[in-house]
């Protein structure tokens, strides 16, 4: 299974690189010194720790520690002047903006990437497709208590799931924590209109094992041969071998599609989202190191190669263009 190296030491490129990349910075190559802090998303963290680990190939002096707790964790750090960058596997809230704000940490966002949710089970597991009534039936908020899959028969018949009746087996589910943006992500694109409908909380059932970290939700999938559980497309590509993904319906009437990198591109796929950097614009106006890796960072070697090297799938190329004019006209100058 996929382990992530947490702490890189990370220099400066070629500084023609970097200026004709964004036209900004004045020190030579390897001369630059100093720590750069990023916290937050597990999904993003390999994007990032491999854009620092590139970034360190041309010099080692910049010390940059790059972790993943989860995106809400990453958000609090960051809101309270903690971190430099927050890797986010969601948009940021309206209740963590109120305390950057309260806080005095203003930012920018940089989409840097797209990445789709697998819905996954044992490759033991004969079940094929799950549209969002199956899902919400399985593992929402009114499923508290099921224990086999068949105790969800009745809420996913009324609801619409077209996999009810289900199989009268042990119901597993291992999934991401209320700390992952993962998380955030599955219950608003999959449980909240439901949930709204019914006058429930959108949320996921509360007794499963939940964990922020990938390879801990894998583990669990893989380990029961009925399980259920999701995880970001990227960490199921690199463990197929283990666990099974499950094709998905958005039940209004649509097919069930396999997730790929062709069909979260495509839009056609309906688990994806977009994956964010958020950038401290205050301590990157002080830390000429940071803004140097940012300019990196937003080149076709962060936002191409390294993305597909990780996994993910490739934003289009005016949404490239739009990261690298984002960041371009905020970036700020010492």
């Amino acid at each position: 299974m996929r382990t992530r190296g947490t702490i890189l030491s990370a220099g400066l490129v070629a500084l023609s690189l970097l200026a004709a990349a964004c036209g900004g910075g004045n020190a030579s190559e390897g001369d630059l010194g100093g720590e750069i802090f990023v916290s937050g998303s597990s999904t993003v963290e390999p994007i990032t720790a491999l854009v620092a680990e590139l970034w360190g190939e041309e010099n080692p002096g910049v010390a940059i520690n790059v972790e993943g707790p989860g995106t809400g964790d990453g958000f609090e750090l960051f809101c309270n002047g903690e971190t430099d960058i927050a890797d986010a596997s969601r948009p940021i809230k309206d209740e963590e903006i109120a305390v950057c704000e309260e806080n005095g940490v203003g930012y920018i966002e940089l989409e840097i990437a797209i990445d789709g949710m697998a819905v996954l089970t044992s490759p033991t597991n004969e079940v094929a497709c799950l549209n969002f009534a199956d899902l919400y039936a399985l593992m929402g908020p009114e499923s508290q208590g099921f224990d086999t899959w068949s105790d969800a028969a009745a809420l996913g018949e009324e609801l619409g799931g077209t996999a009810a009746p289900y199989s009268d087996a042990p119901l597993v589910m291992t999934a991401p924590g209320e700390e992952s943006g993962t998380y955030d992500s599955f219950v608003e694109i999959v449980f909240e209109g439901i949930a709204e409908e019914r006058g429930a909380e959108a949320a996921s059932r509360p007794d499963y094992q939940a964990s922020a970290n990938d390879n801990v939700i894998i583990e669990g999938i893989a380990g029961s041969p009925t399980s259920l559980g999701w995880v970001g497309f990227a960490f199921y590509v690199q463990n197929q071998d283990v666990v099974r993904a499950i094709e998905v319906a958005d039940g209004t009437g649509s097919d069930c599609v396999e997730a790929t990198e062709e069909t979260i591109a495509g839009g056609t796929y309906p688990l994806q989202r977009s994956l964010y950097i958020y950038v401290n614009e205050a301590k990157a106006a002080e830390n000429e190191a940071l803004r140097a890796f940012l300019d990196f960072y937003v080149t076709d070697i962060g936002l191409v190669e390294s993305v597909e090297q990780v996994g993910y799938v490739v934003l289009p190329e005016d949404r490239r263009q739009t990261t690298a004019g984002t960041w371009e006209s905020e970036r700020p100058e010492a």
